[in-house]
């Protein structure tokens, strides 16, 4: 399939326009103020390569979202910057496109076009990928960038997650252990989830910031009292100490007492930035 690069075409029409328009401006940064309109006149400007058709238009002629998304696929395939476009004009259609986007995600051919799946099916907010997206953080060994996305996706699913991630907790590695409870801490008023995450909090020694930051999101009280008992601990570094700070602020607890963190890494390189 034929893949146009939208992006070099329109940096060739934004030069043009600079080299006529240069004299009118007193630097390049009045020049860069002129892109967005600049930008909206070459979407609406008819184009020779495109036979006639305006750059806004052009994906327009396509009705059909499986010649689309093999259309995106061919962009990445290629290695061709795939244009806004085309990815609009795959969320303008709607529920006609999730059944494509998912065989793509599913089929998981290469991580940055599974993402750009992933992230077409949160714009159109489709609860179709959940089975995907938790196998997607299930199987990963360390966060990576199409985790974090399958979590975006999973929480923007609603409270229908809870019954399904509590369901893969138990055999969960640590690092999707970590991202599913952060997609759960968007859920209050369960109780498993909150046992979970002062158990979390409690036992992970060296994650103390991280599950502190979920508790606060959880937005449950009663975790003051074991982010209070925290604050005590002999081993607690700067950055753990002030992210249990935030979170009992954000609980509405009130920390008065201070602690030296002298000699601390983190704490000496603020105090060196400061």
């Amino acid at each position: 399939m034929k893949c146009i690069d939208f992006d070099a075409r329109f940096g060739r029409y934004a030069e043009k326009w600079i080299a006529a328009n240069r004299s009118k401006y007193k630097n390049m940064d009045e020049m860069e103020e002129e892109m967005p309109d600049l930008y909206l006149r070459w979407l609406n400007e008819p184009a020779d390569w495109l036979d006639g058709l305006t750059p806004g238009e052009y994906f327009a002629r396509y009705d059909g979202p499986e010649e689309l998304v093999r259309l995106l696929a061919a962009y990445h395939e290629q290695n061709v910057p795939v244009p806004d476009q085309l990815l609009e004009r795959i969320v303008e259609l709607g529920e006609a496109s999730v059944e494509p986007l998912m065989k793509l995600a599913e089929a998981q051919r290469d991580r940055a076009l599974t993402l750009t799946a992933l992230n077409l099916l949160i714009e159109l907010g489709s609860d179709r990928p959940l089975d995907l997206c938790l196998d997607i953080v299930s199987q990963a060994e360390a966060q990576n960038e199409l985790s974090d996305v399958a979590c975006e996706l999973l929480s923007n699913l609603g409270a229908r997650v809870i019954e399904p991630v509590l369901q893969r907790m138990p055999e969960a590695k640590k690092p999707a252990q970590e991202a599913f409870l952060d997609v759960l801490c968007n859920f209050p008023g369960d109780e498993r989830i909150y046992n979970y995450a002062v158990d979390a909090f409690t036992r992970s020694f060296d994650r103390r910031a991280l599950y502190a930051s979920y508790l606060g999101k959880l937005g449950d009280e009663r975790a003051i009292e074991p982010l209070r008992a925290a604050l005590e601990l002999s081993d607690l570094n700067y950055l753990d100490y002030i992210e249990i700070v935030y979170a009992i602020e954000a609980l509405g607890g009130e920390v008065t007492e201070t602690r030296e963190f002298n000699g601390d890494p983190y704490y000496e390189s603020l105090k060196k930035m400061q």
